[in-house]
């Protein structure tokens, strides 16, 4: 063992009020990789900072697979051009995601406006 801060898998669901369950899932898909002490899983800064990253990439609509390819390439190449490369993608992708579904929200409550001024009108020449 290491001086290290260590957590235990309660503590961190909690801190990031997700359930246990959602950090085992992420342990199972790479993302987070505990040390154990018989059946109990020992996280550490570095699980608690991927954690925090997962959470942010998540709230951002990056997939867990995105966000472990950015882990997987600053694992290999920290603070690398291509872990900043590959990030500037992937954040000008989502940009333009978000962009078409915010210009089809427009789009859309145009409709419903065009759809209540006629319900309205024709509501009015009943009267």
């Amino acid at each position: 063992m290491t001086n290290d801060i260590q957590y235990g898998i309660g503590e961190l669901a909690k801190e990031f009020d997700v359930t246990t369950r959602s950090i085992r899932f992420y342990e199972e898909q790479g993302l987070l990789n505990p040390s154990r002490n018989g059946q109990t899983r020992i996280y550490t800064k570095k699980d608690r900072v991927r954690l925090k990253l997962i959470m942010r990439g998540k709230r951002l609509g990056f997939s867990l697979a995105e966000t472990k390819t950015l882990f997987e390439l600053y694992d290999s190449h920290q603070n690398s051009a291509a872990q900043l490369q590959a990030m500037l993608k992937m954040t000008e992708e989502k940009r333009s995601v978000l962009n078409q579904q915010l210009e089809d929200i427009h789009l859309l409550m145009n409709e419903l406006d065009d759809v209540e001024q006629r319900c309205r009108e024709d509501l009015a020449d009943l009267s």
